[in-house]
């Protein structure tokens, strides 16, 4: 099943709404964690966004999954980056 490295980019105008709906996009990414299909995620250290790592069937398949994270739901995200990445070293993602 292919990884995918997806970046959200957030907007300085969107702050009070994540900090809001911070703790159910958290919840949500720790049931998708549990599940499965996620494989860690975290924000960034300046605030401007977050990194997350899946493995889903499709880009398609993904694109869909993360319309249903709270913060996709509340218009919270600038920009969603989805890009497949081939992780060749380490265990943990690895092949």
């Amino acid at each position: 099943m292919p990884t995918f490295a997806v970046q959200y980019t957030y907007a300085e105008a969107t702050v009070a709404g994540r900090d809001a709906f911070r703790p159910e996009h958290r919840a949500w990414l720790a049931d998708q964690a549990e599940a499965g299909p996620m494989l860690c995620s975290g924000p960034y250290g300046d605030g401007s966004g977050a990194l997350l790592l899946w493995r889903a069937e499709s880009e398609a398949a993904l694109k869909e999954l993360l319309a249903a994270d709270p913060f996709a739901r509340e218009n919270l995200v600038e920009e969603v980056r989805v890009v497949e990445w081939t992780p060749t070293i380490g265990e943990r993602f690895g092949a």
